[in-house]
């Protein structure tokens, strides 16, 4: 069956369900089969083309005529309807892993370059990296392991610098590498920690497809982190991935779905012993992100209050994961601001906003671009157009030094609220700034 044939996903929503969890671990045909036409709107007819399976076959396992035992019948009903293969009690499934990871044979070259071509400088190819891998291959040490977490830190602070559009190919890489690591035994401490280095790179490959609006394949990394961190049931991380899937829904307008995952992800920390305050805060936020997409005011507040009381409930002496570390104050404070915002209640937001941008780290230039451009639309929504440019044209300094479409995506929607004020001298000053900076950058941030 072509891939084009096939569906790319099921709704989250459906796929956290408990039901349909149920149903697919008892492999309970006739009840996936229900679940996936009422929320996934996939009816009989193309269920059978997808699972090449007949019509009449389909309806006979609906109405509990017929059941469907088969293996292989079982691997075309995952393969067609996407369900991942952990849910039906299969292996991962080729379409699971994300394509960065799988290995494929190189092709043969068809024409050796000329000599003339070649430097004294040429690095050896993988085959050989790989020997040279090997005969070099030495017991891990827990010092080696930190250094991988070191260089995840890295990534991380230059990400939130530059974008991670220059950085990916390293990360991808490195997790590739890591990879490799787990196909060998090792002691339990080391392999156990080296499933949580590869699960945070692979989150942060994901993060970086996701800063740069390639929503697929960051989805496909999420999910490849999620599985990583579940081999060795680190609650807290699958907590954390998940809410970052949740995010991304809510920028692919999908805020149900937003919903559903950051629930599972307050689930799975709130099933781990050691989840700190931080992390329950960090996940109410996202919570009141969803609401707010959602349009419900009376949740959003409630999720708003439930992480300010956790953030209060915060000691130094509390174990936060590294990735967490990121979420202090005046994150929670912007976010709060934003979570507003998207309720509309800009009075509201803008102080919140404007008070953690001047507490705000100042060498996250993405950070400060995308709080910058959420202050100016508050700022527009209450009428305040001279306040607004210019809060906006002090932003073009961050934007213009970070590749991040998603900054590129706030930005062009400020540029679009402008519209009713086009010819106002404030607006004409702001986009003739927004030209100079940023066309000579990238072209697809011009308006």
């Amino acid at each position: 069956m072509p891939d084009a044939d096939r569906p790319q996903e099921l709704p989250a929503r459906l796929l956290t369900d408990p039901e349909m969890i149920n149903a697919c671990r008892v492999r309970d045909f006739a009840r996936v089969f229900r679940l996936v036409k009422t929320k996934a709107g996939i009816y009989p007819s193309m269920i059978a083309r997808r699972c090449e399976l007949t019509p009449s076959r389909v309806g006979e396992v609906i109405a509990g005529r017929r059941q469907l035992q088969h293996m292989d019948v079982i691997e075309r009903i995952s393969d067609g309807l996407r369900i991942p293969g952990h849910l039906l009690g299969l292996a991962r499934r080729p379409w699971e892993t994300p394509q960065a990871l799988v290995v494929t044979e190189r092709e043969a070259p068809q024409q050796q370059p000329e000599p003339e071509q070649q430097t004294a400088a040429s690095l050896p190819g993988p085959d050989v990296d790989g020997i040279l891998a090997l005969a070099a291959r030495t017991s891990l040490s827990a010092a080696t392991l930190e250094a991988f977490r070191s260089s995840i830190e890295d990534y991380w602070r230059r990400d939130n610098q530059h974008g991670g559009e220059a950085l990916r190919p390293a990360i991808v890489g490195q997790l590739r590498h890591v990879v490799g690591l787990l196909k060998e035994n090792r002691p339990p401490s080391i392999q156990n920690g080296l499933y949580g280095i590869a699960a945070e790179l692979a989150r942060l490959t994901g993060w970086t497809y996701f800063d740069a609006r390639q929503y697929s394949q960051a989805r496909a990394y999420f999910t490849e982190a999620l599985q990583l961190a579940k081999a060795i049931d680190d609650r807290q991380f699958m907590a954390n991935v998940l809410a970052c899937m949740s995010l991304q829904a809510t920028y692919q307008d999908k805020p149900a779905d937003s919903l559903a995952l950051v629930t599972a992800a307050q689930d799975q920390a709130r099933s781990s012993l050691g989840t700190t305050p931080r992390v329950l805060s960090m996940l109410s936020m996202r919570e009141a992100f969803a609401h707010a997409a959602l349009g419900n005011p009376d949740d959003t507040h409630r999720a708003i209050g439930e992480a300010h009381h956790h953030f209060e409930q915060i000691h130094s002496s509390d174990s936060d994961p590294s990735w967490v570390t990121y979420f202090d104050e005046p994150k929670l404070i912007v976010d709060t601001g934003i979570a507003h915002g998207r309720l509309g209640e800009a009075a509201t937001a803008e102080p919140l906003i404007a008070d953690a941008l001047r507490r705000e780290d100042r060498s996250n230039q993405r950070g400060r671009a995308f709080h910058s451009f959420w202050l100016a639309r508050t700022q527009l929504d209450q009428g305040k157009l001279d306040q607004a440019c210019h809060t906006a044209t002090q932003a073009l300094g961050h934007a213009s030094t970070v590749a991040s479409e998603r900054v590129s995506g706030h930005l062009k929607e400020f540029y679009g609220q402008l519209e009713p004020h086009r010819q106002e001298p404030v607006a004409l000053a702001f986009e003739a700034r927004l030209r100079e900076l940023l066309a000579p950058v990238s072209g697809s941030l011009r308006p």
